[in-house]
């Protein structure tokens, strides 16, 4: 049986009072699905692993606003993930407006050669669009019932909504997407070249 500190309640009070392996333990524990929700949101594996430390730093810097729901920092973190891939996403078109203006030079085509790769990338930006489209409040909704399997009542906690209204704003959301998601549908996956079996090699 762990003790007592080892609980998810019982390493934030330690990282409040200095211990760096206390914190240490709980980025380790909530990395991966920190990362996985920066993903979701912008669909650029870099930019997901920038927003992922931006978000474990924020953590830190606003340690005595943190609020634990159901013993864990984790719903909080992801609220504030979401916000960082949002400003990541405003900080990103903004410099793509900057590369537009510029001249284009001969090798701007060499992106990605893998047409697998690009299938996978558009399906990436095409859902990060498409949650693009929600409110801040609605996709923190989204990001905790949805994707991390929150309650209903876990997510209106965070939020400071009420059940009611967290699961009316819900409802609105999931409309939203699917229309979002229904009016952008992807071209189909690229044909796999047919494998060359032993023995039939020229």
């Amino acid at each position: 049986m762990g003790n007592k500190g080892d609980t998810e309640e019982g390493l934030w009070r330690q990282s409040l009072l200095g211990q760096g392996d206390a914190f240490g333990a709980l980025y380790d524990r909530h990395r991966d699905r920190v990362f996985r929700h920066a993903y979701r949101l912008c669909g650029d594996h870099h930019n997901a692993e920038d927003i992922m430390a931006a978000s474990f730093l924020e953590l830190w810097r606003r340690r005595k606003q943190v609020r634990i729901v159901e013993g864990s920092i984790l719903p909080w973190l992801l609220v504030t993930t979401t916000n960082m891939a949002r400003n990541s996403a405003r900080a990103a078109r903004r410099y793509q407006r900057f590369l537009n203006s510029l001249p284009r030079g001969q090798d701007a085509a060499h992106s990605a050669t893998d047409p697998y790769r690009r299938y996978q990338n558009q399906l990436d930006q095409e859902l990060a669009a498409a949650l693009g489209t929600l409110s801040t409040e609605d996709l923190h909704l989204v990001s905790l019932i949805v994707f991390e399997d929150h309650t209903i009542a876990a997510a209106a906690a965070v939020l400071g909504l009420t059940p009611a209204a967290a699961k009316s704003r819900m409802h609105r959301a999931r409309q939203r997407l699917r229309t979002a998601l229904d009016g952008d549908t992807p071209t189909n996956p690229p044909t796999a070249p047919t494998p060359v079996l032993e023995g039939e090699r020229p």
